[in-house]
């Protein structure tokens, strides 16, 4: 064989002293649970609808267009599915939350901590929120999995956080010295 090794062999031992015992202390953002994030997205809902009363139906109306057809692909419907996912997208985008949010004091970030993109915010707010609205469990999941994550933070890697709370985490790890000279 070409190589070497040159660590102990398979009978000698290395000696390890324990030196003193380091406790790294660390203070994360909570995670949101689910019921802080319905409230949040009431909260939503009523921005959005009140916008749409405000400057959509009105607009419709001095238009001459019908604002009372339920029809998925009629144009007010259009234009309200525009306006609620513009909302979340550029909130999000822009603010790293929505105005529930903000209430509330939660903000979405990405799970390796980076600004978010526009892919994933897209990919969070149009894919994943269509795919949890339509399947209603894609929200609640957030009140079972570990990290509180629905069905559309999973598919964009983010998480929902609170801003202002934050919990301890506390681990142990032992400092060891291999050389026995300097114990």
């Amino acid at each position: 064989m070409d190589s070497t090794y040159e660590g102990p062999n398979q009978n000698e031992t290395v000696e390890q002293h324990p030196v003193e015992k380091e406790t790294i202390v660390h203070y994360p953002n909570m995670f949101a649970g689910f019921w802080i994030r319905f409230w949040a997205y009431l909260v939503d809902l009523l921005v959005i609808g009140s916008v749409n009363r405000i400057i959509i139906y009105p607009l419709f109306s001095l238009i001459g267009l019908d604002t009372s057809d339920s029809f998925i692909f009629s144009p007010v419907s259009i234009a309200t599915a525009i306006t609620y996912f513009a909302y979340f997208v550029f909130m999000t985008k822009f603010l790293n939350q929505t105005l529930g949010k903000m209430i509330f004091g939660l903000k979405v970030v990405s799970k390796d901590g980076r600004n978010l993109n526009w892919g994933t915010i897209i990919f969070r707010e149009l894919i994943g929120r269509y795919i949890s609205k339509i399947i209603w469990i894609g929200f609640l999941i957030a009140a079972f999995t570990p990290k509180k994550q629905t069905l559309h933070d999973i598919f964009a890697d983010t998480f929902v956080i609170h801003e202002k709370v934050f919990s301890k985490v506390e681990k142990e790890k032992a400092v060891y010295n291999t050389n026995p000279s300097e114990v």
